[in-house]
């Protein structure tokens, strides 16, 4: 069965999405606060994540940095507010998803199946049939999601890697956010497409930690993203 941590300061809220998880087959653990999330979080393994971001002790923002430090466990952050500077600052600290309160527990069940199938898919055959590419010092292996500049591990999320994964197997075509978006998240995926411009923010500051001169990452404005080679092969 798969483990769901339910993290939410509002036990009424979390009695709810307990009972709608258990009947998804889940084995539920539940938190109140960000410390006890913590706790729980690095004494078992999660198959997704329920976080709500108005918590005590920690808040939700800084427990999923926490997590995004050692694991990519998939995380929908939950918020009482809409603000669309929250909404981003979750994407960009890692969350996969967003939603507001008030909302329906059906949809947010039927979230965390969606994202659930995303993983067990992998979209690997979607992106390419091959486990591994290289191009000077970018090395990628979509088998193990695992990505290294001149063989320095680079800490990437799985969406992170599945980004620079298809743009790089197709050097200098140009992606458009929604492409991006169906192609990784999925067609069934709530968000839009400045998931793909807060995923992409993230994982340029990551790659730009080790020189890479001959490539990059490069935007389209208004169109999208590309993976630029100063001197394509020949």
């Amino acid at each position: 069965m798969p483990n769901i941590l339910i993290a939410d300061d509002h036990k009424q809220i979390s009695s709810v999405l307990t009972q709608y998880a258990k009947k998804d087959g889940f084995t539920v653990y539940n938190a109140y606060d960000g410390e006890e999330t913590l706790k729980i979080f690095n004494e078992h393994t999660f198959d997704i994540i329920l976080l709500d971001v108005m918590m005590p002790k920690k808040d939700g923002f800084e427990v999923c940095r926490s997590i995004r430090n050692s694991s990519n466990v998939p995380i929908i952050m939950i918020t009482a507010r809409g603000e669309d500077f929250e909404r981003i600052m979750g994407l960009d600290i890692g969350a996969d998803d967003y939603i507001v309160k008030p909302f329906s527990p059906g949809e947010v069940m039927a979230r965390v199946r969606a994202i659930l199938r995303r993983i067990d898919n992998s979209g690997v055959d979607t992106i390419n049939d091959e486990n591994h590419f290289k191009y000077d010092n970018l090395s990628i292996s979509i088998e193990n999601y695992t990505a290294s500049i001149d063989n320095n591990v680079l800490r990437l999320t799985k969406k992170e890697l599945e980004l620079l994964w298809i743009m790089s197997n197709n050097k200098n075509i140009v992606f458009t956010r929604e492409h991006l978006l169906d192609k990784i998240w999925g067609i069934d995926y709530y968000g839009d497409a400045r998931t793909v411009d807060s995923h992409i923010k993230r994982l340029r500051s990551k790659l730009d930690n080790h020189p890479h001169n001959s490539w990059k990452i490069t935007t389209i404005w208004g169109v999208g993203y590309k993976f630029e080679v100063v001197e394509d092969e020949i």
